[in-house]
């Protein structure tokens, strides 16, 4: 079976994953997804719960669960927007900060030497996979907006389908 992209770049994610997931041992304290997480706050902070969700493509309980653990060991803190007081402000501590520097640069640095010693062009494919991101971005909003309205909204008002074709 010819495998497609989207399968294979799966894979890769799924491989990547567990080799975070052996590396930790005992000393490790936090795991790869709390890791990703804390490395995506670094760039985004302070960000509401929902613009890290979305950063990190989960939903917005997903995100909530997750901060749990991370807020009561002292490595993020959520609090009230003051100027939207249903919105949650997240932010990394010093602490938070602390541990992805001393457990999540070193990972990424070691996935970062092993492909570049195995041969694989690291710093083409990191371009090529930022490109690819920034292409299938508009077509995950396109999508959600099409799914929002669903068919029967298309069916009822007479738009036309995505690919131009009027509704049965």
């Amino acid at each position: 079976m010819d495998e497609g992209l989207a399968e294979l770049l799966y894979r890769v994610v799924m491989l990547m994953g567990e080799a975070a997931r052996r590396r930790s041992g005992p000393d490790q304290r936090l795991t790869p997804s709390q890791l990703r997480l804390l490395g995506t706050l670094e760039e985004i902070q302070p960000a509401t719960q929902h613009q890290l969700a979305e950063a990190l493509t989960v939903s917005d309980p997903a995100i909530s669960r997750a901060l749990r653990p991370l807020e009561a060991e002292g490595y993020v803190t959520v609090s009230v927007d003051p100027a939207h007081r249903r919105r949650r402000l997240v932010a990394l501590t010093p602490a938070g900060q602390a541990a992805f520097l001393a457990e999540g640069k070193p990972l990424e640095e070691e996935f970062r030497t092993a492909l570049l010693e195995a041969g694989f062009p690291y710093d083409r494919y990191l371009a090529d996979t930022h490109r690819l991101a920034a292409l299938l971005t508009p077509a995950e909003s396109r999508r959600g907006v099409e799914s929002r309205r669903g068919a029967a909204a298309r069916q009822a008002d007479g738009t036309p389908d995505r690919d131009g074709a009027e509704p049965a």
